[in-house]
C-alpha cells in the first residue's frame, strides 16, 4: 500500500499523470521514480515500485547504477511487452518474473544489455499490470522501442519505498529527474533541494 502523508512537495512541480506525457518525459531521458499499487516484496522491481528509464542511451545504465550506488559494471534489467519480447529478447517466451537470463537481439536497448549480450527481462501484458502495460505502449508509439528499464526503487539497505515523503527524499538524494505516485507526476524544479 502507499501512502500520500503530505499534500504538497516543495521543490516539484505536479501535473497529473497519463501513461503519454509519462512516456514523454522517459523519452527526452529523465529518470523517474514510479509507485502504483500494493507494494512488492523480493529482489526484484516488477512495476510497481520501479525506477524507470529509456534503455538508451548507453549512458542511463551508468546513471541508474549511480543511483542505487552499484558498481557502474552491474545490469540493469529490462521490462518488455509481452507480445513485442520477440524483437528484443531471444528465447522471447513470456518472463513475467525476471527470473531467467535471455539473449539480447537488439541493438536499441543499449542500457540494459549487459557485456555478454545479456539481460533478464520482465515481461508485462495488459492483464498483468494495465498501468504498465500502457506506459510501454505509449513508450512504444512514441520511440519505437517497447521496452524501459526497470530497477528497484528502494534506500539502499532497506525495503521498497511507500510514503511520499520518501518518495521525495529519495529523489533529491539520488537526484532522480522526478516520479509518479499513483495518479500524479512530480517533476523536479532545476533548484530543488
Amino acid at each position: 500500500m502507499q501512502y500520500q502523508d503530505v499534500e504538497s512537495l516543495e521543490g516539484f512541480d505536479r501535473e497529473p499523470f497519463t501513461s503519454h506525457r509519462a512516456a514523454e518525459i522517459l523519452s527526452q531521458g529523465k529518470i523517474l521514480g514510479w509507485v502504483q499499487g500494493r507494494y512488492e516484496l523480493g529482489p526484484r522491481a516488477l512495476g510497481n515500485r520501479s525506477i524507470l528509464a529509456a534503455p538508451f542511451p548507453y549512458d542511463n545504465l551508468t546513471k541508474l547504477n549511480s543511483i542505487k550506488c552499484r558498481e557502474g559494471f552491474r545490469p540493469i534489467a529490462p521490462v518488455c511487452i509481452e507480445s513485442e519480447m520477440h524483437h528484443f529478447f531471444y528465447p522471447s517466451s513470456p518472463s513475467p518474473f525476471m527470473l531467467e537470463f535471455r539473449e539480447v537481439i537488439s541493438q536499441d536497448i543499449p542500457a540494459v544489455t549487459h557485456i555478454d549480450r545479456s539481460a533478464r527481462p520482465q515481461s508485462v501484458n495488459q492483464k498483468q499490470n494495465p498501468r504498465l502495460y500502457a506506459l510501454l505502449k505509449e513508450f512504444e508509439r512514441i520511440t519505437g522501442v517497447a521496452v524501459l528499464c526497470n530497477t528497484s526503487l528502494n534506500f539502499n539497505g532497506y525495503g521498497f519505498i511507500n510514503k511520499i515523503s520518501d518518495l521525495r527524499s529519495f529523489s533529491i538524494q539520488h537526484n532522480l529527474d522526478g516520479f509518479i505516485f499513483m495518479n500524479d507526476i512530480y517533476l523536479r524544479k532545476a533548484n530543488a533541494q
